[in-house]
């Protein structure tokens, strides 16, 4: 007998997260350990327990999925994640990039978030089309995780010694890692660096 593929969904909608609960909890092929309404509380319970596939929406709060998937990257017994989103927003191509394993449109009938999760749950990708000329033309995601922080950082206004305190390295590290952003970013300097940045950020609302 197959074991029922083990599920986590999180979604900011109270609504949308009991209806999914309903359709997972009515179909044999899975089994749902646990729902959260916060990247947070999707994060302690995937940290504690062992999860196939995990369902989260990309504005939970307060972390928000980008975040959340680049958290998990690095965990070795982490979910496969599925972002389950509006596909107006470019966000299977950011869901994409950030390294989740699939995408389900909201609009779509709910068979295709079950078929995705099936198939994510096998090592399949599953997104709809994405032009992945587009997903290597943008340079944040050539960025390590280190860089991505410190470009976050860096959108504060910090000094080097404050960017040293916050990231919790040296200033000449911070000086190495800054030189290799401005390189990957195409951009000269610290005011061009910030620019980039907010420019992203508003290409994302």
């Amino acid at each position: 007998m197959v074991e029922p593929i083990s599920v986590v969904l999180a979604d900011s909608n109270a609504l949308v997260l009991t209806a999914l609960s309903e359709v997972f909890d009515r179909d044999s092929r899975f089994s749902l350990v646990a729902t959260s309404a916060t990247a947070e509380g999707f994060l302690g319970t995937v940290m504690r327990l062992p999860v196939a596939v995990g369902v989260i929406d990309w504005n939970l709060p307060a972390l928000g999925g980008e975040k959340l998937i680049e958290v998990l990257r690095d965990q070795p017994q982490a979910p496969k994640l599925v972002v389950y989103g509006d596909t107006t927003r470019d966000l299977a191509k950011l869901a994409m990039a950030a390294g989740a394993a699939g995408f389900a449109d909201r609009a779509a009938p709910v068979e295709h978030l079950l078929d995705a999760c099936r198939d994510v749950a096998a090592g399949k990708m599953v997104f709809p089309f994405v032009d992945v000329r587009d997903l290597a033309a943008d340079p944040i995601t050539t960025l390590s995780r280190k860089e991505r922080a410190m470009l976050e950082a860096l959108s504060k206004g910090l000094t080097n010694k404050e960017l040293a305190v916050e990231l919790g390295v040296s200033v000449n590290t911070v000086k190495f890692h800054l030189s290799n952003l401005y390189d990957k970013l195409a951009v000269k300097n610290r005011a061009q660096a910030i620019a980039f940045f907010y420019a992203k950020q508003a290409a994302r609302m």
